[in-house]
């Protein structure tokens, strides 16, 4: 496939990558866009004051808030009554699982490939009410993935909620999300709850056309709900991890709103999620800088989403065809290239070499950033790929965009010198 993608018209809107660091790190957070920090600048100088007052510099800031929650929303094809904002995935998740009403005899089943953030607070509400928590295991310890068929061994009409990852944070294999909705839809009151903060950075979100139940990100990551016909559906992520600031999204279909208890102030309204399930408010200058971040794709942002993930399918085939090569090396995860399968998370340990010193060696020798550890993903390394010391992990590169060809050649000759 020929090269089309203006990688360094993209390198320049993000200020970071202005400096030596070579960042490959990504799953962890992406690099913020210029424009993002010159809005959150702009803010903080022009218009911090508090929201819904009468005065003109109030009714300024309140109508930047809420641009910032309609381009959240659009982003996911979602309405704004339909999303939350918070500090992350991982609190969002616990005030949602707080808040979701459930009745005895309920079963919740949760999937080892999940980041700890989409199993924590399920278990725990199971444990505080009662439920019965069922572990969708993946059955390869060597390529995990969410299998539709071991789902539907655990499905019944007990079941209230489903957790599972759009892509693993550890294998960046993407998971058949409209699959598992059919599915888990069979069952009248069954909901699924999917995590897709390694997923949104890469690939465009439609809540509607996946027809999940939850979804959530980051914007640094984003977070998603929606319902499209009689069943339910949630989504989320976190915008750090989308070009953005610190703050993460979850969606919530209208049409379930009302199985949602809310954990706001008895006097306030319950007219929409945020009211519902956010204690305060979200932060109003990380809100306000949300619509920089749409704009970032352009007037054709499906083109521009087509573009960057052909760009990403060529830089993680240069990557793996290094690894593949190595038998010495053994990947977590599928060893296609292909975008179809699987966005550029590559995870992998090496025979005879700890996962930290690697990364450590390849650090004195360059300016490549990336890391070893679990990631959060525990159950996954321990329970499913039997790793024995999961503190040192695996080692995970991590490209976005914005990476260039040039720069992951240059981490596969370091990494042929580290292994030599």
């Amino acid at each position: 496939m020929a090269a089309t993608y203006d990688v360094e018209a993209a390198r320049a809107q993000f200020p970071a990558l202005q400096q030596e660091q070579v960042f490959m790190d990504n799953a962890g957070g992406s690099q913020v866009l210029g424009s993002v920090v010159d809005s959150i600048r702009s803010y903080l100088i022009n218009t911090n004051v508090q929201l819904g007052a009468t005065y003109k510099t109030s009714q300024a800031s309140t109508a930047g808030f809420s641009d910032g929650y309609k381009s959240a929303a659009s982003f996911i094809n979602a309405q704004p009554e339909e999303i939350n904002l918070g500090v992350s995935t991982t609190q969002l998740f616990h005030n949602l699982s707080t808040a979701l009403k459930f009745q005895p005899g309920d079963e919740v089943i949760v999937s080892k490939l999940n980041h700890e953030a989409n199993s924590a607070p399920w278990v725990r509400i199971a444990e505080h009410l009662g439920l019965k928590v069922k572990f969708w295991a993946s059955s390869n310890p060597t390529n995990p993935t969410c299998d539709v068929g071991e789902l539907k061994t655990l499905l019944s009409d007990k079941t209230r909620l489903v957790a599972c990852p759009h892509a693993s944070n550890i294998t960046g294999t993407i998971s058949p999300i409209r699959e598992i909705a059919d599915a888990v839809h069979v069952h009248p009151r069954a909901l699924l709850c999917v995590d897709g903060v390694a997923l949104a950075p890469h690939r465009q979100v439609d809540v509607k056309a996946l027809d999940v139940d939850f979804y959530a990100l980051q914007f640094t990551t984003v977070l998603a709900w929606t319902h499209t016909n009689l069943f339910p559906r949630f989504k989320a992520f976190s915008w750090y991890k989308v070009y953005g600031p610190h703050i993460a999204q979850l969606y919530a279909s209208s049409r379930i709103h009302e199985e949602i208890q809310s954990l706001a102030h008895f006097f306030k309204p319950t007219d929409s999620l945020d009211l519902k399930l956010n204690l305060a408010s979200a932060n109003y200058e990380l809100t306000n800088s949300i619509p920089a971040v749409v704009e970032y794709f352009g007037a054709t942002p499906a083109k521009t989403w087509d573009e960057m993930a052909q760009h990403e399918e060529r830089l993680q085939a240069i990557l793996l065809s290094f690894l593949n090569s190595n038998s010495r090396v053994r990947v977590i995860g599928d060893r296609s290239a292909s975008k179809e399968v699987r966005v550029p998370v590559i995870s992998f340990t090496v025979d005879g070499v700890g996962s930290q010193a690697l990364v450590e060696a390849v650090e004195a020798r360059s300016a490549f950033g990336f890391r070893s550890g679990h990631m959060y993903s525990h159950r996954l390394l321990q329970e499913v790929c039997g790793l024995a010391d999961v503190e040192d992990g695996v080692v995970r590169v991590s490209f976005l965009h914005y990476n260039s060809e040039a720069e992951v050649q240059g981490l596969v000759r370091v990494l042929q010198e580290v292994l030599a």
